[in-house]
């Protein structure tokens, strides 16, 4: 029996997010490069660019820790088909697979990778807050992020340029290696 022709399969459209990393212990830069080689191996994710990496002390809720290791930070522009909670799950298995351990919060880490922004979306979900709550007032996500997207904005808060002009946390470039 002829089946008939094959039905076209249909393209399901990813949603653009955005990505930041964090790491200050250990070999930061291959930590880094290493979560994204992960994420670009991971069914659903597109990485399409990714930043510079940038050098910023260590940020507690009581301001600069000058006697923590200094963090890199980078931001990478994907397209994914997974939904924020998967995508989610994803950024956190590919953090514990590099050794990342949750026991202080704002405490140094091997690797942090927070959702800053999944296409746009406001959500107040227990499980992921969109956008990022304090992505608009840190540079040491904006600046990278303005390398991947010059043009970026920030669900509720505006033109990403504008808001590194705001933030006043110390963001260097790093000399050191590239992604």
């Amino acid at each position: 029996m002829n089946p008939g022709p094959a039905r076209p399969q249909r393209m399901r459209v990813g949603a653009p997010a955005v990505l930041a990393f964090g790491s200050n212990l250990g070999d930061r830069e291959a930590t880094i490069r290493s979560a994204l080689d992960a994420l670009r191996a991971e069914p659903g994710i597109r990485v399409e660019a990714v930043s510079g990496l940038y050098e910023t002390p260590a940020l507690t809720l009581d301001g600069i820790d000058e006697e923590a290791p200094a963090y890199l930070n980078a931001v990478a522009r994907i397209d994914t088909v997974l939904d924020p909670l998967a995508l989610l799950a994803v950024v956190n298995r590919v953090e514990d697979a590099l050794g990342r351990l949750r026991a202080e919060r704002w405490g140094d880490r091997t690797i942090d990778i927070d959702i800053v922004d999944y296409d746009g979306m406001v959500s107040d979900d227990e499980r992921v807050t969109l956008p990022h709550p304090r992505a608009h007032e840190r540079a040491f996500v904006l600046v990278p992020w303005l390398d991947v997207d010059p043009e970026a904005a920030l669900a509720g808060h505006g033109r990403v340029a504008d808001l590194v002009a705001r933030a006043s946390d110390p963001v260097t470039r790093y000399a050191g290696g590239t992604l």
